[in-house]
């Protein structure tokens, strides 16, 4: 009884009293380590997919250079689930059946800036389920390490009247490739009125002057690091038929600059 009663004593005492821990290093703290583990776990994400079954197939490959920021890490990976998900719920509304041609999701992250004050990526792919052609993936994202955030065009621009000014260029330019477009194919002059017609009607629809329409951008960066344009990117069908592909058309920054928002002005040449 005496040895049991020493041993509950024993293990009592353990209890009560931890084991003491190393000594810290000066100067250190429990979240030094924090920023090391967080560009770990979104380089580890960044990890490119290949799947190849009989009803479909995967592809998606990364740009490592978003792997140092997190929160541009995230929105590359949210992107690509959601394709994901579109592809399996098609092949999940397949049942038992193997399609003619496997399901597809093909998408390519491209790094089109990389520079201590802006990261600019591009995503370019399809989705395939059926039918002639697959739906066209095209997205771009644009980071600003020095202040740990994305650079959205509603934050580049906060005004309308800004987008009209905008709007008006882009129309233009657009109008312009689609009259030499008709041009070189060589329209019967009896189809040329209502080709025009048509075209000019999705591209005024595409380019309305809102930052909704113009979502997709990616700075044209000169050598001095600084914005000289921004090139806007316009998926098939925002602007043009599926046939005409993607469309863009680069905005240079004295255009830009007197709606830009002054806390980005310093980004752009001339800002």
């Amino acid at each position: 009884m005496t040895a049991v009663l020493l041993a509950a004593g024993l293990a009592a005492c353990n209890r009560q009293a931890p084991a003491p821990s190393a000594p810290a290093t000066p100067g250190a703290s429990s979240t030094a380590t924090a920023p090391a583990a967080a560009s770990t776990s979104a380089a580890a994400s960044l990890a490119d997919v290949v799947e190849t079954t009989p009803r479909y197939v995967i592809g998606i490959s990364y740009p490592k250079e978003a792997a140092p920021y997190p929160g541009l890490v995230a929105a590359l990976t949210r992107y690509a689930g959601e394709a994901r998900r579109d592809l399996m719920d098609s092949v999940e509304g397949l049942g038992n059946d193997t399609p003619t041609a496997p399901y597809e999701l093909s998408l390519a992250y491209t790094t089109l800036v990389d520079s201590p004050n802006l990261v600019a990526i591009g995503a370019d792919g399809s989705l395939y389920t059926g039918g002639a052609h697959g739906s066209p993936l095209i997205a771009r994202w644009v980071w600003l390490p020095q202040r740990n955030a994305m650079l959205t065009s509603a934050q580049l621009v906060p005004d309308p009247q800004g987008w009209q000014a905008i709007s008006d260029f882009v129309r233009e330019q657009l109008h312009t490739a689609l009259s030499q477009r008709i041009d070189a194919d060589d329209v019967p002059a009896e189809n040329r009125a209502d080709m025009l017609k048509d075209a000019t009607r999705m591209i005024d629809d595409g380019t309305e002057p809102k930052a909704d329409a113009f979502s997709e951008f990616e700075p044209r960066v000169g050598r001095d690091g600084r914005i000289d344009a921004l090139r806007f990117v316009f998926p098939p069908y925002q602007v043009g038929p599926y046939a005409d592909g993607t469309q863009t058309v680069d905005v240079p920054a004295e255009v830009l600059l007197p709606h830009v928002a002054p806390a980005y002005r310093s980004l752009f040449r001339g800002g």
